[in-house]
């Protein structure tokens, strides 16, 4: 069974959605406050539907209690594999140096997330480089006619604005529209069943 985390997450409908892909996948979902939203918040269950009475959830009211009741992840973090081994605790950021399906997935791994605003704490990644991976995104630059895009997508959604990422949220929605959280997370969870041959894959 893997393990996926959520670190302070902020939107419910991410939760929601990643609560449901964890119940189809045979997943754990880990979740670390302060969360955003309460858990009996209306868009949580509505994106998870009724599979949240299937989720296996915990709840940890911060990263250190977290950390504390979890042997694995206090191992992990205490001595980190070298650097051509197994490593169980991997930390999903957009700063890892290395792809997540570059990663060796086994079962009982821990997917660690970040909240969508600002992703994982940086003192952790900088604590932990090795543990760090990345999904590959093209940049903004890259579009070729990005200013263009963001230009009329402004125009067209005024009353979106910008999270510290770049990404663009619609504050009464909570809603990003570029790869979100519960997109990151289903990748993830995919190429780690895809690994450990999950039936039917």
């Amino acid at each position: 069974m893997f393990n996926v985390v959520l670190v302070e997450p902020e939107i419910p409908a991410n939760t929601g959605n990643i609560g449901r892909t964890c119940v189809l996948a045979g997943a754990r979902l880990h979740l670390v406050g302060p969360l955003g939203f309460e858990l009996s918040d209306k868009a949580v269950q509505r994106a998870g539907l009724a599979y949240w009475q299937s989720l296996d959830l915990r709840t940890y009211p911060t990263w250190d209690a977290f950390v504390g009741a979890n042997e694995d992840v206090r191992s992990c973090l205490a001595e980190p594999a070298a650097s051509d081994a197994h490593r169980c605790l991997h930390l999903l950021t957009k700063h890892g140096a290395r792809i997540y399906a570059e990663a060796s997935y086994r079962d009982g791994d821990w997917l660690v997330f970040g909240k969508e605003s600002s992703g994982l704490d940086a003192d952790l990644l900088a604590a932990h480089p090795q543990l760090c991976e990345r999904i590959p995104m093209r940049s903004d630059e890259a579009l070729g006619n990005a200013d263009a895009w963001h230009q009329s997508f402004e125009e067209l959604h005024p009353q979106l604005e910008r999270d510290i990422c770049g990404n663009f949220v619609d504050s009464r929605a909570g809603q990003i529209t570029s790869l979100n959280l519960s997109n990151a997370a289903a990748i993830v969870i995919f190429e780690a069943l895809r690994q450990t041959g999950f039936a039917g894959l």
